[in-house]
C-alpha cells in the first residue's frame, strides 16, 4: 500500500489568501498601478495625477485622475463620442480619433484650471515629438500615462491619445519611440509619417485603395463617409477643422436628447392602503351584485 503525502494540508488552506477582486478578474494591474500612484512622503497629499486612455468598440475614453484613500478621483474626462459636436461624425476609434480625444482632454483640464491662455501647446500638429516649456508664473501640468492592461506596440493608438495630449499643453513624461513612423533600424521618428496618421492619412489611402480595387466593400466598409460626403482627399482638412474647433471651445457640450415625458412601467403601480381598500370594495360590490343576478334569474 502507497501513501502519498498531501502537498496541500488544512495549515495551507488556512494561511491562503485570495487576491485582489481587479486581479482575478484581470482588470488592473497592480504591480504597475502601485508605481503609477505611490507618492512621495514630503509632498504631502499632493495629487499625483495620471493621463488614463482606455478603448472600448465604439468609443476613446480619455480621463485625468487621481489616486486617493477613498478611490481614485476624476479631474477631468473626454470621450470620442463627443468630436461630433466638433465636427467629426465617423471614425471615433481610429488613430486621429484618439489624437483628437487626447487634444480635447489638455485644452479642457487646462481651462478649468485657468492655463489654457499661458500653455497653448502645439498649435498645428506636424508629428515631430514636442515637449511643453515651463513659462514663468506657473508649471505646466504634469500627469503620466497609464494604458491599464494594454500592449504598448509601436504606433498603438494610446500613443495617438498621448500626441494630443502634448501638442494640447500637457506635460506627460514619454519617449518618441512608440509614435506611428518611428523605425526601429534608424533609431528615428519618420514625422511624415506620424503626420499623416495624426491626418487620417492612413485611413484615406485605403479607402482609395478599397474604391478602385473593391467597390463592394468600399460601399460596406465606408458607408458613413459616403452619406456625409467625406471622399479620401478631404480627411485632412476634416480634422484640420476639428483640431481648431476643439481649440476655440473644449467645453462640454449637453446633450440635446430630451428626456421621454412619460415613462415606461413594466410592472403595475404600488397602491396605497386607501386606494386598496377601495379596490376591494368595488370587487366584493361587483361579486354580489352578480350573485343577486343569479338568484333572480333561478327564480
Amino acid at each position: 500500500m502507497v501513501f502519498v503525502k498531501a502537498q496541500k494540508s488544512k495549515a495551507y488552506f488556512k494561511r491562503f489568501q485570495v487576491k485582489y477582486k481587479r486581479r482575478r478578474e484581470g482588470k488592473t494591474d497592480y504591480r504597475a498601478r502601485i508605481r503609477l500612484t505611490n507618492q512621495d512622503k514630503n509632498k504631502y497629499n499632493t495629487p499625483k495625477y495620471r493621463f488614463v486612455v482606455r478603448f472600448t468598440n465604439k468609443d476613446i475614453v480619455a480621463q485625468i485622475i487621481s489616486a486617493s484613500i477613498t478611490g481614485d478621483m476624476v479631474l477631468a474626462a473626454a470621450y470620442s463620442h463627443e468630436l461630433p459636436h466638433f465636427g467629426l461624425e465617423v471614425g471615433l476609434t481610429n488613430y486621429a480619433a484618439a489624437y483628437c480625444t487626447g487634444l480635447l482632454l489638455a485644452r479642457r483640464v487646462l481651462k478649468t484650471l485657468e492655463m489654457d491662455e499661458e500653455y497653448q501647446g502645439n498649435v498645428e500638429a506636424t508629428g515631430e515629438d514636442f515637449s511643453v516649456e515651463p513659462a514663468d508664473s506657473r508649471r505646466p501640468f504634469r500627469a503620466l500615462l497609464d494604458v491599464g492592461l494594454l500592449r504598448t506596440t509601436t504606433g498603438n493608438r494610446v500613443f495617438g491619445a498621448l500626441k494630443g495630449a502634448l501638442d494640447g499643453g500637457l506635460d506627460i513624461p514619454h519617449s518618441e519611440k512608440r509614435f506611428a513612423g518611428f523605425s526601429k533600424d534608424s533609431k528615428q521618428l519618420d514625422a511624415e509619417v506620424h503626420r499623416k496618421y495624426i491626418y487620417g492619412g492612413h485611413v484615406a489611402s485605403y479607402m482609395g485603395t478599397l474604391m478602385e480595387d473593391e467597390p463592394d466593400k468600399y460601399q460596406s466598409h465606408f458607408s458613413g463617409y459616403i452619406k456625409r460626403g467625406i471622399e479620401a482627399d478631404g480627411i485632412e482638412e476634416l480634422y484640420k477643422r476639428v483640431h481648431a474647433a476643439i481649440r476655440a471651445d473644449p467645453t462640454g457640450k449637453k446633450s440635446e436628447k430630451q428626456p421621454p415625458k412619460e415613462h415606461k412601467r413594466y410592472n403595475l403601480k404600488k397602491l396605497t392602503y386607501e386606494e386598496r381598500k377601495e379596490k376591494l370594495i368595488e370587487r366584493l360590490t361587483a361579486l354580489n351584485s352578480a350573485a343577486d343576478d343569479d338568484e333572480d334569474d333561478d327564480e
